[in-house]
C-alpha cells in the first residue's frame, strides 16, 4: 500500500490564507465593498485565534461567490491564481511535496477552503486528490453563497478523510491502518484533530497554540524558507 501524505494548504504550503487573500483581491478589483476588507481581517484574526466557529468562518467566505456561476468566476479566479497565489507558494513547499511524490506516496491536499478556490492551486502543486469544503450551487447554476455537506475543517477533516478513504475502490488496507502510517503537514491548531489520528504528524511554521502542542507531544517542527515579492498583496 502507498503511504498517505496529507497536506494542509493555507499557511502550510501557501504563505497566507487563500480565502482571506481572495476577499482582499475582490476588494482591490471593486467586486466587494471597502468595508469588507476590515471584516475580512477580523475574521482572519478570529479564525487563527480559534474564536471563529467553523460554520461562521466558512459561510463568511462562501458568501463572496454568491450570485455568479463557476464559469463567470473563472477569469477572476485565474487572475487571482496568477497574480496572488502562485508567488506565495515557496520553492521549499514545492520541494516538500515533490519529496513525497518521489517516494511514491499517495498525495492528498486537504483544505478548509472551498474546492472551487483551491483546485487551481492543487493542480499547480500536482495534487490529483483534493478534499475541501464544498460550495452550494443553485438550480440556475450560480453559487448560493453557502457551503454544503460536512465542512472540511477541524473534526470535519477527519470525517471527510475517513469517508474518502473508505470509498476508494483500490483500497485493500483498513482506514485505521492507513492513517497509522500517514504523514500530515499543517500549521494550524484547527488541524489538531487530524494531527492526532495520523502516525506521522509534522507541524509547519506552526501558530502559537500548535507550537505548544508540538513541543508537548514531541512532534517534528518544519520551518520552510519563505519569501514574497514586494508586489504581493
Amino acid at each position: 500500500m502507498q503511504t498517505l501524505a496529507l497536506f494542509d494548504l493555507d499557511n502550510t504550503l501557501l504563505t497566507g490564507d487563500s480565502e482571506v487573500l481572495w476577499a482582499d483581491f475582490l476588494v482591490s478589483r471593486g467586486l466587494l465593498g471597502d468595508c469588507f476588507a476590515q471584516r475580512n481581517a477580523d475574521m482572519d484574526r478570529r479564525y487563527h485565534a480559534g474564536e471563529a466557529a467553523p460554520g461562521e468562518f466558512c459561510e463568511f467566505f462562501a458568501s463572496t461567490f454568491e450570485g455568479r456561476s463557476p464559469a463567470e468566476w473563472s477569469p477572476t479566479r485565474a487572475a487571482f491564481m496568477n497574480e496572488v497565489i502562485s508567488p506565495r507558494i515557496p520553492d521549499a513547499a514545492r520541494e516538500l511535496v515533490q519529496q513525497h511524490r518521489d517516494r511514491g506516496d499517495l498525495l492528498v491536499l486537504t483544505s478548509a477552503t472551498s474546492r472551487f478556490l483551491v483546485e487551481l492551486t492543487a493542480g499547480e502543486l500536482g495534487f490529483e486528490h483534493v478534499i475541501a469544503t464544498e460550495l452550494e450551487v443553485l438550480a440556475n447554476g450560480r453559487f448560493a453563497g453557502r457551503t454544503r455537506d460536512v465542512l472540511n475543517m477541524r473534526e470535519g477533516k477527519v470525517m471527510r478523510l475517513r469517508n474518502w478513504l473508505a470509498a476508494r475502490d483500490d483500497t485493500t488496507d483498513g482506514v485505521d491502518a492507513q492513517l497509522a502510517r500517514a504523514f500530515f503537514y499543517s500549521d494550524s491548531i484547527n488541524d489538531l484533530p487530524l494531527l492526532l489520528v495520523v502516525g506521522q504528524p509534522v507541524v509547519v511554521d506552526p501558530d502559537a497554540r500548535l507550537a505548544v502542542e508540538a513541543q508537548q507531544r514531541h512532534w517534528p517542527v518544519l520551518r520552510l524558507a519563505r519569501g514574497l515579492p514586494s508586489s504581493s498583496s
